[in-house]
């Protein structure tokens, strides 16, 4: 059975720390921590470049020696306003002291140096599919801008009784402008906490084929394949997409046995 499925270790702290080392690929990092208000944490970002995401709660944010000051307005992830967000480049260092309890969402992948660290504004909630494939989307750093070397980092929400990254879709074969090749992460939370939601991660020829139940707080990790995720009626699913690969590009392709669902929809 693949490793795909991370739980937090603990509850305080860092909780998360997935690197291309323990995830046995090339790209994406993804690291979370709990803070209690008057907590700190720190890191210096190497050869990565990092996008700070507050899931919740707020925080004093500063890249070297650019205070951004306290950031956050979101107390819960599913008020589903946009989420304070700063870019840090690689060869720098980020600190987060929390002003209130929080969560912090640290997203990774290579960096080169190309862009200043900065805020990210102007977030979005954008509707996307249709009927019971309805998702809601922050779309904090794709493609569209131009902000990052590496980094898509994206937020969904999926109501309850609902499916979202469907139909299934895979974007693992550096076949640009047919497919990029991304590695992807999702950090999932579930409302109210005690829910579960289900995601699967396999491939057209049956070699990678798991289905996982997801809990609040757990990451799963999408080498390859497809990876469609559901909510059951009662639970509304929150997610934290990053994604890396060889080009900062996200193009895809559906299940041929499934796109059909896309073609309608798409009409």
């Amino acid at each position: 059975m693949a490793n795909l499925l991370r739980k937090p270790n603990g509850t305080t702290g860092k909780v998360h720390d997935i690197t291309v080392e323990s995830a046995n690929w090339g790209y994406v990092g993804f690291g979370l921590y709990h803070l209690k208000a008057g907590e700190s944490a720190a890191e210096v970002t190497g050869d990565r470049e990092v996008i700070l995401v507050l899931v919740e709660g707020k925080a004093q944010i500063s890249v070297g020696d650019q205070d951004f000051g306290e950031l956050g307005k979101r107390m819960s992830v599913f008020e589903r306003i946009p989420p304070a967000c700063v870019y840090a480049p690689n060869d720098s260092e980020w600190q987060a002291v929390a002003t209130t309890d929080c969560t912090i969402g640290v997203c990774t992948a290579p960096g080169k140096g190309n862009y200043p660290a900065r805020v990210i504004e102007n977030i979005e909630l954008v509707e996307r599919g249709k009927g019971a494939n309805t998702r809601y989307i922050h779309p904090i750093a794709m493609e569209e801008k131009d902000i990052a070397d590496s980094l898509l980092v994206t937020e969904v929400f999926t109501p309850q009784g609902n499916w979202s990254s469907y139909p299934p879709h895979r974007h693992d074969e550096d076949n640009y402008p047919d497919m990029t090749y991304l590695e992807e992460t999702y950090y999932h939370r579930l409302n109210p906490k005690q829910g579960f939601g289900f995601q699967r991660v396999f491939t057209e020829d049956g070699e990678l084929d798991e289905t996982m139940a997801v809990s609040d707080g757990d990451v799963v990790l999408v080498p390859k394949g497809h990876h469609p995720c559901g909510s059951p009626y009662g639970y509304e699913m929150y997610y934290l997409n990053v994604m890396a690969g060889p080009m900062r590009k996200w193009r895809f392709q559906n299940h041929p046995d499934h796109d059909w669902i896309f073609q309608r929809d798409s009409k």
